[in-house]
């Protein structure tokens, strides 16, 4: 069956009139006849190519300041008849609807309008009626119709056209249904979201109008894609592309942090820091963090808060790693780094996290709250007699960021703003202690005055009592076991001071 259907005429609304100009030159030079109208019209006109007015068609004119243009049966009428239906070619004839065969729209920009900070007002005006009611009529009528939902099909519109010189078969207005649906569907997402930031209605709606596919997913048997905008998060300045178990890190990395305003490196593996330091030269940092656990760190996820300098890259250059995000980078440090080609060099950007996040589950998806709770010096609640001192203090808080951001049962050790050791996603909190005490002796880390962060309670004193014959003798954890004071008067009795948080960072 031939499904091959010649384009004669083409109703365009758009928006952005930007790359329009060759889709209007060439439908005029295979004599397509044109409608149009507002904005549109003039510059259709303005290139000497004629054009319908829609009013021509509708004998109705634009009302209510332009909300109200083409939504009339005559523009409708022409989209949606069914050319092999007998009685629809019958109506159209009655009513003098002329049939449409190509419909161009470019929505009004709803998202970018609410992305810029306008007033509810603006935003309302930037929904748009008649266009995506154009798109859903000329998507569902694919048989006849051609529907180019957005700029962004633009080109493809434009190679069909060259290619076929104006006939498109049913795969092709099939193909462009597809993207029309894509195009509206999200639309009515962000419509949605925007009202639902002040109701709060549980429901779940995200949307993403276009993916990138990764190399594979978390295995090479697996396919990836991410959806969303790394750019607007990250200057990619050398290197691979990202894969999807680097994009796992480096979302682990960012949060990670940006818990600290000191000069902080940190290095990631598998979504855990297995080396942070805290310091006042980013060099000192950068040694600190990767003698934590430099076996670890070979192929990690570096990043700092601070620009990389020369003496910093010298060293980072040393070992082998994956991914390295700083907020910049001098010039020379950049071409040591730059010295392997596949090393993926990021600058962050300042940017706003969504504060939700959401995760597949089952047969639905899982959306909680972010946890954007840190506890600072006041959230310490001391419960035992003894009290840490100011450099302890500052060593459990330090702890404290790190055990929030690694996966439970979690238990870290730190000293002097270091992170020592850390036993991580342990079904136990007693083997992510022994873990920890164990990986801190094998790197030949002295833990006499070290602290101990845990992220949830202790359920008994043997946490502790481990702890303090490793030579610990601080520690924070959030506390709420109901068998708390075991854990008190152990250390109440070994001279050992615990604070409590009241807050429970666990991380699945």
């Amino acid at each position: 069956m031939n499904d091959l259907k010649q384009i004669k005429s083409a109703l365009i609304s758009v928006f952005d009139k930007g790359n329009l100009q060759p889709i209007i030159e060439k439908l005029n030079k295979l004599g397509v006849q044109i409608y149009s109208t507002g904005g549109t019209k003039q510059f259709i006109e303005k290139l000497g190519v004629d054009v319908i007015a829609v009013e021509d068609i509708t004998d109705y004119p634009s009302i209510l300041g332009g909300r109200v243009k083409t939504l009339h049966p005559k523009v409708f009428g022409g989209i949606l008849a069914r050319r092999n239906n007998d009685s629809d070619k019958q109506e159209l004839e009655e009513y003098q609807i002329p049939e449409i065969d190509l419909v161009i729209v470019d929505l009004y920009p709803f998202e970018d309008t609410v992305a810029s900070g306008a007033g509810e007002q603006d935003i309302i005006e930037k929904i748009d009626i008649g266009g995506i009611s154009l798109i859903r009529a000329a998507a569902k009528n694919f048989k006849d119709t051609v529907i180019v939902p957005s700029k962004s099909q633009y080109q493809d519109l434009i190679d069909l056209l060259e290619e076929k010189n104006g006939e498109t078969a049913m795969e092709d207005r099939k193909r462009f249904a597809l993207e029309a649906f894509n195009v509206s569907s999200h639309y009515d997402t962000a419509i949605f979201n925007y009202f639902n930031t002040e109701f709060q209605k549980p429901a779940f709606k995200q949307s993403s109008i276009s993916g990138n596919e990764l190399r594979y997913g978390e295995n090479p048997h697996q396919n990836g894609t991410f959806f969303g905008d790394l750019t607007e998060v990250f200057d990619q300045l050398h290197g691979k592309q990202i894969s999807y178990n680097n994009l796992l890190d480096i979302e682990a990395a960012v949060q990670l942090i940006a818990e600290f305003d000191e000069t902080t490196f940190a290095i990631l593996k598998h979504n855990n820091a297995c080396g942070t330091a805290s310091r006042e030269k980013l060099v000192d940092a950068w040694n600190d963090a990767l003698a934590g656990d430099p076996v670890s760190a070979f192929g990690g996820i570096l990043i700092t808060n601070e620009e990389v300098d020369m003496a910093t890259a010298i060293e980072i250059d040393k070992i082998f790693f994956e991914v390295i995000i700083a907020p910049s980078y001098a010039n020379d440090a950049l071409e040591v780094l730059k010295k392997k080609k596949n090393r993926i060099i990021l600058i962050q950007k300042m940017f706003d996290f969504p504060k939700s996040q959401y995760r597949s589950m089952l047969h639905g998806a899982l959306v909680q709250d972010r946890d954007l709770k840190m506890e600072t010096e006041v959230d310490l609640k001391t419960s035992t007699k003894k009290e840490p001192t100011k450099e302890e203090i500052e060593d459990l808080l330090f702890a404290n960021k790190l055990v929030k951001h690694s996966k439970s049962n979690t238990i870290v050790l730190a000293k002097n703003k270091q992170l020592c050791a850390s036993g991580v996603g342990q079904t136990s909190r007693i083997d992510a202690l022994k873990q920890a005490i164990t990986k801190a002796s094998s790197f030949k880390f002295d833990l006499n005055g070290a602290v101990m962060a845990s992220d949830a309670f202790f359920p008994f004193a043997d946490s502790v009592q481990i702890a303090n014959e490793a030579g610990i003798k601080s520690v924070i954890q959030p506390g709420g076991s109901v068998r708390d004071q075991e854990s008190i008067d152990f250390c109440n009795a070994n001279d050992m001071a615990m604070v409590f948080t009241g807050t429970r960072h666990f991380k699945h």
